[in-house]
């Protein structure tokens, strides 16, 4: 990575698992880093870890419930009354197999993967656009490849299947269109859009699945600091500089899934406009 000093990076979901293997890194690396965190207490003893692990002072606490809009809005007000720069959103927080809706009466996977991302995204893409250099990545997963699309109209509903992984892909799924159409609409202005495969990474993401699949599912997985390093590289790499909208896998730029197409990336667009307006 490199010396990160002069750099400032947003990492949601920064307490736990992946988030928090990455805001150690660009912390320990001289970045100032602002983690957000649905606990404030679990938020505040992240906060105080990475200190204690790395010697930095600058790492610090937002608070954001990405399952609610109007935390989304007052999240990103607080960090742009800072004042401060912003080189780097990574787009990191997320759940999976959970089951519900969220507080604006959205599926809640796609509306904490994706939709929180998306309005944070639009809420913070001024003051990125005022770094020539500004990267925005979004950590995706494999499982976009299972969904073989999107049904808009299941997105106004509760969590509907056994275990909640058909939401789960059709989430992860947006988060690659979401860097694909926005690496369209950035074109020429020198920011950079990224998602990406963290791997198969036993974090705390997987702990609302029922203990039997959960045990399946998280075999053999890798670690958070493994997961963290294609996150790493997408967000500080002389490498990818000159990339946008691509797809990773292991640090290595992939092919992303066949449904992640054009049309339905401007689809998706269009209704996360409608629904964080």
């Amino acid at each position: 990575m490199g010396d990160l000093a002069e750099k400032t990076f947003f990492v949601t979901g920064g307490n736990a698992g992946i988030g928090y293997a990455t805001v150690t890194a660009l912390a320990g690396r001289g970045a100032r880093v602002y983690l957000t965190s649905r606990s404030k207490a679990k938020g505040e003893a992240a906060v105080a870890a990475i200190k204690a692990a790395t010697g930095s002072e600058e790492v610090r606490l937002l608070p954001l419930d990405l399952a609610d809009l109007s935390s989304v809005r007052a999240c990103a007000e607080e960090f742009l009354a800072l004042g401060e720069p912003l080189h780097v959103l990574i787009n990191n927080g997320g759940v999976a197999g959970r089951h519900g809706i969220t507080a604006d009466g959205f599926e809640l996977q796609f509306g904490v993967n994706h939709l929180g991302h998306f309005a944070l995204t639009q809420l913070l893409l001024p003051r990125l656009q005022e770094n020539q250099e500004a990267r925005i990545v979004s950590v995706s997963s494999e499982a976009s490849f299972w969904a073989k699309g999107i049904n808009f109209g299941a997105l106004r509903h509760r969590t509907r299947s056994l275990i909640g992984m058909h939401e789960y892909s059709v989430s992860k799924l947006c988060n690659v269109l979401h860097m694909q159409e926005l690496a369209r609409r950035l074109e020429g202005s020198g920011a950079r859009t990224y998602s990406l495969h963290p791997g198969r990474v036993a974090s705390d993401i997987w702990r609302p699945v029922p203990w039997p699949a959960r045990r399946i599912v998280t075999r053999g997985m890798l670690t958070t600091e493994q997961g963290a390093q294609t996150s790493l590289y997408c967000a500080t790499s002389a490498d990818v500089a000159g990339d946008t909208g691509k797809y990773y896998d292991n640090c290595r730029v992939t092919e992303p899934s066949k449904a992640a197409t054009p049309d339905l990336a401007a689809e998706l667009w269009q209704y996360s406009e409608k629904w964080t307006a």
